[in-house]
């Protein structure tokens, strides 16, 4: 965080997922809470779809509680994941969520529309938001786009969406930018729909895996975006 600022200084916009498949999940929900409440204007935190009962019961959030401390504790932070924000609107022209879009949505007074608190449905727009994913050419669900719009995900939940998908919605809604999280990205980001949407992977070396590098946008006053690189051997950050 210092080489990119620190708030009051800096904003900070978090994706979501900040729960599951790690072993301290309590200590990083803990922290970003803790600059939340010390800097409410200048800290946000976005629901991703791990922010969810269901799925931390299965990917290890539920068991760490639980081992380390008592259910109790897990249930009220799935309290606290149901008030989370699901969308986040920059200077009117960057769109930010966990996921993507959805195709039941058609203005963005329907996120404005969405009640709190709530649990996370097994479809509809609030799913999508945290579920979504751009096609990507490797894929072999892009093979069920129609045509270039919507097929069916992988993830058994919600869809892919296509690059028309991204440039009618933008053009739409008079926006410049779609920046997402949720799929690991080895450079950290990447660019999808001619540099329309990015997507951004803040873990470096995912789960011990991935051997991926981390990443976080930067975005000044002017709307200009630079990412600063975490090499997961290094444990440095880099500016592009």
């Amino acid at each position: 965080m210092n080489n990119a600022g620190t708030p009051p200084e800096t904003s900070y916009l978090f994706l979501g997922d900040y729960v599951d498949r790690g072993k301290q999940s309590i200590e990083s929900l803990c922290i970003l809470l803790a600059f939340k409440l010390k800097y409410p204007n200048k800290v946000h935190m976005l629901r991703g779809n791990h922010e969810c009962q269901n799925i931390t019961k299965i990917y290890g959030f539920w068991d760490e509680c639980k081992r380390r401390y008592k259910p109790k504790l897990w249930r009220a932070f799935i309290n606290l994941f149901n008030y989370l924000p699901v969308a986040a609107l920059i200077d009117d022209r960057i769109l930010c969520m966990h996921g993507g879009l959805s195709p039941d949505l058609k203005s963005l007074k329907q996120i404005d529309n969405l009640s709190r608190p709530t649990l996370i449905p097994e479809n509809g727009i609030l799913c999508d938001l945290l579920w979504s994913d751009p096609a990507q050419s490797s894929s072999p669900y892009i093979l069920n786009l129609v045509p270039k719009k919507w097929g069916e995900s992988e993830r058994g939940v919600s869809y892919v969406f296509g690059e028309k998908v991204v440039t009618e919605f933008l053009s739409k809604h008079g926006l410049d930018l779609i920046v997402r999280g949720h799929q690991v990205m080895e450079d950290g980001y990447e660019f999808f729909a001619n540099q329309k949407l990015v997507t951004i992977f803040s873990a470096p070396n995912y789960c011990n895996e991935f051997d991926n590098d981390g990443a976080m946008l930067k975005i000044n006053e002017d709307l200009c975006c630079s990412f600063y690189k975490m090499n997961p051997a290094e444990k440095n950050m880099t500016q592009k």
